[in-house]
């Protein structure tokens, strides 16, 4: 009779367990450099030296290894178990390639998420900043903040109503300061190159901003300017010209231009408005006066009347038209009277037709939002997991 044969002596699981960590190793470093193969490629200076605006959302990277964990070996201890008297059978019996590749599915949803977590925080680039030779003038507007600019003007222009104050009853009639607050948005909407500045003046002289390309900025800090924010008991038009001046010292645009807008006289200040001219004829910047009314009298809200209409009184509010017209001619620029609200605007852009651009380079910075880079490849390994575990790796039971 013939001896029976010993049955093989039973693998030890550990070279297993070493060839699954070895596996698992390799799947992770290969789901990295898919994941990070685009936003490298595409960005990777720039993801180096990025900006995070959302920040403190880089700690649920923390949460990484433990995604990574339960979706490994983490799964294993998750699966239902059949007690039975011995495994001898299946450490020698064939093992499938699904065996080898169960760890995938889990190694691409811990990159997925960190990817995820990434795009979260929002990496922003502002390291781009693009050149380009533009035509352009250097401009300073100069705004009265002064009390008479609450008298009321009439006859605005339909495409100035967007810039209009919206929460104001429409029975009461807009204001000066209304109007030119208007215009000067309306004017700043329509630049594209051209360099302003702003400054406000009632009894002193301040700058709101200086020439800039910002138009956004500019237009959020004209709409924000109210009577009674600044000492509006006196007009100091010689502070404000020579304030406006200095601001273009030290442009090199060839065509400079301070457009004053005031609706009053002289009364305050250090400097004397001759003066204020002069020194804008030094810095080679033209003066453009633009009175704002026509007369001696202009009328105020007074309240409401018994039946709840605005009520409307005369003031004496004296102008002094000689003298913004002597500003003008000293620095070869012009006057200009601004009855009602059209006429004032289509005083800002006759300025505009007697200046001649200036060729010169911008330079403005880009803000790109560089998230995509980093959002893309993570769906795309969240994806493979799902479709992986459903289609190709699925485990029973």
């Amino acid at each position: 009779m013939t001896p029976r044969k010993p049955p093989p002596p039973a693998r030890s699981p550990r070279p297993r367990t070493l060839q699954r960590i070895l596996l698992v190793v390799l799947a992770l470093i290969a789901a990295l450099g898919a994941g990070l193969a685009y936003p490298a490629i595409a960005r990777g200076p720039e993801l180096v030296s990025a900006s995070w605006q959302n920040w403190w959302l880089l700690p649920l990277l923390v949460l990484v290894p433990v995604v990574f964990w339960r979706a490994t070996w983490g799964e294993d201890r998750r699966i239902p178990r059949l007690r039975i008297g011995t495994l001898a059978p299946f450490t020698v019996g064939p093992v499938g390639w699904h065996v080898w590749l169960r760890d995938m599915p889990g190694v691409f949803r811990s990159v997925g998420f960190g990817l995820f977590v990434l795009a979260l925080a929002r990496p922003i680039n502002t390291l781009r900043p693009e050149t380009s030779n533009e035509k352009g003038i250097d401009i300073v507007l100069v705004l009265d903040l002064s009390g008479s600019m609450q008298a009321v003007i009439d006859n605005v222009p339909e495409n100035l109503t967007k810039f209009m104050p919206r929460d104001r009853d429409r029975r009461i009639r807009p204001t000066r300061l209304d109007v030119a607050k208007a215009v000067i948005r309306d004017f700043i909407a329509r630049r594209k190159t051209d360099r302003i500045g702003v400054v406000v003046f009632g009894k002193e002289a301040y700058v709101l901003s200086p020439p800039t390309l910002d138009y956004h900025l500019l237009d959020a800090l004209v709409s924000k300017m109210e009577l009674k924010l600044i000492d509006g008991s006196a007009t100091a038009i010689g502070d404000a010209t020579g304030v406006a001046a200095a601001r273009l010292r030290r442009s090199q645009a060839q065509s400079k231009a301070i457009m004053l807008l005031t609706d009053g006289d002289n009364n305050a200040g250090q400097i004397a408005p001759e003066y204020a001219a002069h020194l804008a004829k030094l810095v080679g910047a033209k003066l453009f006066t633009i009175q704002i009314g026509s007369g001696e009298t202009a009328e105020v809200q007074d309240g409401f009347d018994l039946f709840g209409q605005p009520r409307y009184v005369t003031v004496p509010f004296p102008v002094n038209p000689e003298l913004l017209k002597k500003l003008a001619e000293e620095t070869g620029g012009e006057t200009y009277v601004a009855s009602d609200a059209a006429k004032l605007q289509e005083s800002f852009h006759d300025v505009l037709d007697k200046l001649e651009k200036t060729r010169f380079e911008a330079s403005i910075a880009s803000f790109e939002d560089m998230y995509r880079f980093l959002l893309l490849p993570g769906v795309l390994l969240i994806a493979l997991d799902a479709i992986l575990r459903a289609l190709v790796l699925r485990r029973f039971p």
